[in-house]
C-alpha cells in the first residue's frame, strides 16, 4: 500500500517514523514549505522534512496543497491513503477523495471534545483530567469526520503544553500503526461523531493567549502558565518589562470567598528565602516558582530575587508602563 503523508512539526514526526520503521511504503512526505529563522534569516526544514530526508523519502513543500500543480503531482503519486497529522493546510475535497483509502488524520484529543488546532495546550488551560490521540477519516468538516480508533492518557498534576504534547506524538504513533491493518482489510469500525463538540473550537495558539489576567483564580491561571509552556508562555509586566512565568503554584486563601486582602496582581510577600513571588488573584494566591525577566535567563524565583528587588505591594500589570 502506497501511502502520502502530510505533516510538519514535531508531532508529526514520530509517527512518520513509526510507518517507516513497520516496514509502510512512504512514497513521498508532504510540508509546509521552509521557513526563515534567526537574524540570518536562514531557511530551516520543517522538523517532517528533516525525518523524512533521513530515510531517503522524497518531500513536496507546496504553498497551497489545492494549487493545479500539486495536484497533477499527487495524482503521479497515485497513494493508496494519506495520513495526515498536524499539517498546518485545509486538505480540499479534491485530495480527500483521490485516494482508495482516502485520508485518515491522527488528532491530538479524544475526539469529539477538542477539534480544532490546539487541543494539547487547551486540555491542560482547562484542567482535563485525561486526553488521548484520535485516528479519524478526514471529511470537508473541520475534525468532524468519522472516528476509527481512539487511546487516552491521563494527565499529570505538573503537566504542560510540552510534555503532552511529547505523550500524544508517541501515544499517536503507535496507535496509527496499530489501525492501519484494519483500514486496509476495510475491518475498521467508523464511529460517526456529533455535530455539536462538547467543548469549544480550540483556536490556534497565539502570543497574546499568554497574557495574564491576575482577576482570575489562582487555579486557572495556574493552569494557563502550565499550558503555554513552552510555547508562548504565560506573561505579564513587571516594572515596565516583560515577566514570563513558566511554573507557579496555588495557596488557598481561607476565608470565605478566598478573596486575598489585595487586589488582584499585587505582590504579597517576595522573599529569597521563602517559596516564590505570591501575587494576589481573584481568588487565592499564585506563588511564582521560576521565572524569567525580560533579557534576563529563566531561574527559579529564589534565585532571581537574590538579584533582583520586587517589594510587597508592587502590581504585575497587563502592559507596558
Amino acid at each position: 500500500m502506497k501511502i502520502v503523508y502530510m505533516g510538519t512539526p514535531d508531532f508529526a514526526v514520530p509517527p512518520l517514523a513509526a510507518l517507516v520503521k513497520n516496514g509502510y511504503e512512504v512514497t513521498a512526505v508532504v510540508t509546509q514549505p521552509d521557513k526563515p529563522k534567526g537574524r540570518g534569516k536562514t531557511l530551516l526544514p520543517t522538523p517532517v522534512k528533516e525525518e523524512a530526508l533521513k530515510h531517503g523519502i522524497p518531500v513536496y513543500q507546496p504553498k497551497k496543497v489545492r494549487d493545479p500543480e500539486f495536484m497533477e503531482v499527487l495524482k503521479e503519486l497515485n497513494p493508496d491513503i494519506i495520513v495526515v497529522a498536524a499539517f498546518g493546510q485545509i486538505i480540499p475535497k479534491a485530495i480527500l477523495e483521490l485516494p482508495e483509502f482516502g485520508c485518515i488524520n491522527i488528532h491530538a484529543s479524544l475526539l469529539p471534545k477538542y477539534r480544532g488546532a490546539a487541543p494539547i495546550q487547551q486540555a491542560v488551560i482547562d484542567g482535563e483530567k485525561e486526553s488521548g490521540v484520535t485516528i479519524m477519516q478526514m471529511g470537508t468538516g473541520l475534525d468532524t469526520g468519522d472516528m476509527i480508533s481512539q487511546t487516552a492518557v491521563t494527565l499529570d498534576e505538573k503537566e504542560t503544553g510540552g510534555s503532552l504534547f511529547d505523550k500524544l506524538a508517541d501515544l499517536g504513533a503507535d496507535l496509527l500503526v496499530k489501525t492501519l491493518p484494519s483500514v486496509f482489510d476495510r475491518t475498521a469500525v467508523m464511529e460517526k461523531q456529533p455535530e455539536e463538540s462538547p467543548t469549544p473550537y480550540a483556536s490556534m495558539i497565539t502570543k497574546q493567549m499568554g497574557l495574564m489576567d491576575f482577576r482570575k483564580s489562582a487555579q486557572e491561571l495556574e493552569r494557563l502558565v502550565r499550558g503555554m509552556n513552552p510555547w508562548p508562555s504565560a506573561y505579564t509586566f513587571l516594572n515596565g518589562k516583560t515577566f514570563k512565568i513558566w511554573e507557579a503554584s496555588v495557596v488557598s486563601v481561607l476565608n470565605g470567598d478566598g478573596k486575598p486582602s489585595a487586589a488582584p496582581g499585587t505582590v504579597i510577600a517576595a522573599d529569597s528565602d521563602r517559596e516564590g513571588i505570591h501575587v494576589a488573584c481573584g481568588k487565592d494566591i499564585l506563588v511564582l516558582t521560576e521565572v524569567q525577566l525580560e533579557g534576563k535567563k529563566r531561574m527559579d524565583a529564589a534565585s532571581f530575587l537574590r538579584g533582583y528587588q520586587v517589594e510587597p505591594g508592587t502590581v504585575l500589570r497587563d502592559h507596558k508602563e
